[in-house]
């Protein structure tokens, strides 16, 4: 469950009104240890993020990618990738794709937004059936492993809180982010002065991991790269915490840029199945 969410949390703390500078940088990479319990490194995300500028208009595409290693992978083999495509003008969120694979069970999906029209396009390629048109609520949407990162261009204090609105699969989430204290973070990279964060549903009634009791919380540092160096997500049966071990901006060179979907729309093997297309 911890690594599921890893994936669709690319995306749980966008602010709800406006356009939000966007949180990672041309050539920027990050990577996550992950700990479960008293196991410190049971598997890895790794963020990073490529400008393309051969579109109709410039875009960041973010690639997150999430697997479990060591003794976890024996019993519990799990791979994702989550592409994002951001509008770099208005940092808003274009498309976006994921697909999942464990023993248990697979997912290939896709989001679509037309912001004219207030409407997202959901498709999932392993279940047509729940493919739809969906209605677009007042604001800017993230998924939550990116949003998670977005709360780095944020100005918060100890007591102050910022409207949040996330999507997870094909349903949206208003969320508000209290800053709670500072505090003094060790990690592999040194160690910090942050801020913690923590997302609450208050607005509207507490659905899916909320309702279940679960909570998240993020650590951002206090100096001038602002780096999300620990995020944490506690269930009733133990917490799933993500730790940053490596951060860089690697050269990016023009050959390299990839071939890229045209902006405000889903992968293109995923569009033939979309009802709403």
């Amino acid at each position: 469950m911890f690594f599921r969410l890893l994936v669709i949390f690319p995306v749980l703390l966008a602010p709800l009104f406006g356009a939000a500078p966007l949180a990672l940088s041309d050539g920027e990479v990050m990577t996550f240890r992950v700990g479960w319990g008293l196991f410190t490194n049971v598997g890895r995300i790794t963020i990073a993020a490529r400008n393309e500028t051969n579109r109709e208009q410039p875009q960041l595409r973010i690639t997150t990618t999430t697997a479990t290693r060591g003794f976890l992978r024996t019993f519990f083999p799990f791979d994702a990738t989550g592409e994002a495509w951001f509008g770099r003008s208005d940092g808003r969120l274009l498309n976006s794709s994921e697909e999942s694979f464990s023993k248990r069970k697979q997912t290939r999906q896709a989001l679509a937004f037309d912001y004219v029209r207030r409407k997202a396009s959901y498709v999932n390629a392993l279940r047509p059936d729940r493919s739809a048109e969906l209605d677009l609520p007042e604001g800017n949407p993230m998924e939550l492993i990116m949003s998670l990162m977005q709360t780095r261009t944020w100005k918060l204090k100890p007591g102050e809180k910022q409207d949040a609105l996330v999507i997870f699969d094909d349903d949206f989430y208003e969320l508000t982010i209290y800053a709670d204290a500072y505090e003094k973070i060790q990690t592999p990279l040194g160690t910090f002065n942050t801020l913690r964060l923590t997302p609450r549903m208050e607005k509207t009634e507490p659905k899916g991991m909320f309702k279940r009791g679960s909570s998240v919380h993020v650590w951002i540092s206090q100096d001038e790269k602002n780096l999300p160096v620990k995020f944490e997500v506690e269930f009733k049966f133990g917490a799933g915490v993500a730790t940053l071990v490596d951060h860089r901006v690697e050269p990016v060179p023009e050959s390299d840029a990839a071939e890229v979907r045209p902006a405000g729309s889903a992968a293109p093997e995923l569009d033939a199945k979309n009802p709403h297309s």
